[in-house]
């Protein structure tokens, strides 16, 4: 049905305007953000399609684009403000100030919301004080791990640009699963060396999932 179909008050836009938002459904706020007289039917089948929030944000423009109605630039304004809502959720869950990590699960808590809400792998530097406490996440590449995408010298001009004492890496497997590869032991000992020479030690690697981590240290991999 589209929107014009609607009875004026049942229209999404008359239900944010004159009730609270947390009344309206998903689907009518996705419809807003369509824009169309077809927003409804266009949320609706994404939601068909990808089933949750969460799997319509890790979508690609060309994903979308498979669905009736999405363009490139439709495409392009739902995953922007599905994004904008995962940036204010990742604000709220990592506080500027955090606790000192003492184990790898208290990283693992800290970030897995950030970390893994990803199709590909995304790689970050976690950049910790003198004390070890959680100065910022910062991603530095994205795409399947390897030498050539992962260098020393993006990474520690995150670091120094922090002015971390010491570094944890971590990336997330897509796949759900932590064992690490041939390529993640290669760069992970690259960057354990790199940091002796510059002065920032690198404590560990984490491997992350939205269910469970890996930690090099705790495996005696670093």
């Amino acid at each position: 049905m589209n929107v014009s179909d609607l009875p004026a008050t049942e229209r999404p836009l008359y239900r944010l305007t004159h009730l609270d938002k947390k009344y309206l459904t998903n689907v009518e706020l996705l419809s807003l953000v369509i824009g169309t007289d077809q927003g409804i039917i266009i949320a609706q089948q994404l939601f068909t399609t990808f089933k949750t929030l969460d799997n319509i944000h890790k979508a690609t423009i060309q994903e979308l684009k498979q669905i009736k109605g999405i363009g490139t630039t439709l495409a392009g304004k739902i995953i922007a403000s599905l994004e904008l809502s995962r940036r204010v959720t990742e604000h709220r869950e990592l506080p500027r100030k955090a606790d000192a990590i003492t184990a790898p699960n208290l990283l693992y808590e800290q970030i897995k919301g950030k970390v893994t809400n990803y199709y590909k792998e995304h790689f970050f530097i976690c950049s910790l004080d003198t004390r070890n406490n959680l100065i910022a996440v910062d991603e530095i590449s994205v795409g399947t791990l390897t030498s050539s995408l992962v260098h020393p010298r993006e990474a520690f001009e995150m670091a120094i640009k922090r002015h971390a004492a010491h570094i944890i890496i971590a990336h997330n497997h897509p796949s759900g699963d932590t064992d690490p590869s041939e390529d993640d032991l290669k760069i992970t000992k690259r960057l354990v060396d790199a940091g002796k020479i510059m002065g920032i030690e690198v404590l560990d690697h984490l491997i992350i999932t939205p269910q469970t981590y890996l930690s090099f240290k705790e495996k005696h991999l670093i």
